[in-house]
């Protein structure tokens, strides 16, 4: 098994966590992850946009602050603290931040390219 499925930590301190800068405006911590599943933290600056793409991962947010404008597959909706949305394989998707905001980032399966671009992989 590919060692970047293995790791595993049971408990996540934010404060022994750092974040990493992914693009203008966007910050992301990686929460804990396994074979199956990954967790992220996505934290926005107003204005900043999370640009359209697509994956083969099945996809799980919830806005536990702020204020975002989310495109999925053409439609379009403003959504709040305490909304979330589902992203299924492979439809493209996107996010612009209209209040300064984090979002939680749930993936199935694990999402190897972020564990291949982050720097503070867990131990």
């Amino acid at each position: 098994m590919n060692d970047l499925k293995t790791k595993k930590k049971i408990f996540f301190k934010e404060a022994d966590t750092s974040w990493e800068t992914i693009d203008k405006g966007i910050q992301r911590q990686l929460v804990n992850y396994n074979s199956q599943i990954m967790q992220v933290k996505v934290r926005f600056e107003k204005g900043a946009i999370g640009y359209e793409h697509s994956h083969f991962h099945t996809q799980s947010t919830y806005v536990t602050s702020g204020k975002f404008e989310v495109v999925i597959d053409g439609k379009r909706e403003t959504l709040l603290e305490g909304d979330g949305f589902l992203v299924p394989p492979n439809i493209k998707h996107g996010v612009k931040c209209l209040e300064a905001g984090v979002l939680i980032d749930v993936f199935s399966p694990l999402r190897e390219d972020i564990l291949l671009q982050t720097s503070h992989k867990i131990d």
